[in-house]
């Protein structure tokens, strides 16, 4: 239920709680009223009594005296009604709370459920990316070991020494960033598809595997490695040539 549904009923079913709790105020002030004008005939009967008390019959002492108990009498009337009008106003007031913290705690219920909602699609959309994306991977991943095999040569020969010479790796491994794919191909690309290389680029033309199995970055393409043919033996990449030589 939407929370403009709770309101509208909420406030439908106090439409008359102003009135009735203004008539039972009324009544109220009404016994109070009565109580007084009791009090004052009780403190008359009671004045007359005490200065007449040796001229008065017994009869007429009698009299007064049962005056003066049926207006005390009358008074406790009062008082019990007047009690049980305000128990009911409190009782009322109190079936409007008890309905509003129910209705509360229902509104709170479905927001809670329509975010668990809310959070079980995201999540499982954000799964099928991920499981898209990771499929994407190890399909280039496997294609690229596919077109090494089809060469012929053994495993060790898929990854070769690097054709530059160990010295010419000084410069920092950022510069070897400096050509991007948008020079090679000119075709839009899907932001979900993972990269790879210095140039932190998607996957296009021939690349090469960094022998190091420890690689943050594992695949490279020539033109960044400064490449243009498969070299033969072991091949490392810029980065961990240099954290090779720093050991």
């Amino acid at each position: 239920m939407a929370a403009g549904m709770y309101l509208e009923h909420y406030l439908d079913s106090i439409e008359n709680l102003p009135f009735e709790l203004q008539r039972n105020f009324n009544l109220m002030r009404d016994l109070d009223q009565r109580t007084e004008d009791l009090k004052g005939q009780i403190d008359s009967l009671a004045k007359e009594y005490t200065s007449n008390a040796r001229t008065l019959s017994s009869e007429q002492k009698l009299s007064i005296l049962r005056q003066i108990q049926q207006s005390y009498s009358k008074c406790k009337e009062f008082g019990d009604d007047k009690v049980q009008l305000a128990m009911q106003t409190y009782e009322m007031v109190d079936k409007h709370i008890r309905r509003l913290d129910t209705d509360l705690a229902r509104f709170e219920a479905d927001l809670k459920e329509k975010q668990i909602e809310s959070t079980d699609y995201d999540s499982t959309s954000s799964k099928g990316k991920k499981s898209m994306q990771k499929e994407k991977k190890v399909a280039k991943t496997r294609s690229k070991v596919k077109s090494s095999d089809e060469d012929g040569s053994p495993k060790s020969a898929q990854k070769k020494v690097k054709l530059l010479q160990p010295g010419e790796f000084n410069t920092p491994a950022a510069n070897f960033g400096n050509v991007h794919p948008s020079d090679v191909l000119d075709m839009p690309v899907d932001p979900n598809e993972p990269t790879y290389c210095l140039c932190h680029q998607v996957s296009y033309g021939e690349m090469i595997g960094c022998d190091n199995t420890d690689c943050s970055i594992e695949w490279f393409h020539f033109a960044c490695v400064g490449l243009t043919t498969k070299p033969r033996g072991k091949w490392y990449c810029p980065r961990c040539s240099q954290d090779r030589k720093r050991k």
